[in-house]
């Protein structure tokens, strides 16, 4: 395991798949509040940020079981952006906790439904809002060309 890798490209029908989880396992901890099912999400966004999506259960469930029965075409997007989308969903994941914890139902729920809407976003019409802040920041040189060079040219995998 490398910590701090993520791969330049990732596959975007994965990440969709992967959005869609997070939205079930949301809507779970909204309908049924428990910091178990929270600290599914935010263990699953940890491993993500931190390693990458190789080793996070439901990426690994997604490659190895889905996509091969699915016939889940690879569609190549910047990884970059997408590590900062998961960075953003685990800040959301944390944040709804610690709600949660301290008894703040109502932060807990409109925390958790935010970051129910973006993943649903993301998982079925392909618009992540990470991204698209990735994006930005990156306009405004808050996050620097190099970091993610590919996200200049979103046809790269025309090669």
């Amino acid at each position: 395991m490398k910590l701090g890798y993520y791969p330049d490209v990732v596959n975007e029908n994965v990440t969709r798949i992967v959005a869609s989880t997070v939205v079930v396992f949301g809507v779970i901890s909204i309908v049924l509040p428990n910091p178990y099912t929270i600290s599914l999400l935010i263990f699953g966004f940890l491993l993500r940020v931190s390693f990458g999506p190789r080793y996070e259960p439901f990426v690994v469930f997604t490659n190895r079981i889905l996509v091969p029965r699915l016939k889940v075409s690879f569609v190549p997007v910047p990884g970059p952006p997408k590590r900062f989308a998961q960075l953003i969903g685990l800040l959301f994941s944390i944040t709804s906790l610690l709600f949660l914890l301290q008894g703040l139902s109502p932060h807990f729920q409109i925390t958790m439904a935010i970051l129910v809407f973006f993943a649903s976003l993301e998982s079925f019409l392909g618009w992540c809002a990470g991204c698209f802040v990735f994006g930005l920041l990156m306009k405004l040189g808050v996050i620097p060309q190099e970091i993610c060079e590919r996200c200049n040219n979103l046809k790269f995998n025309e090669e």
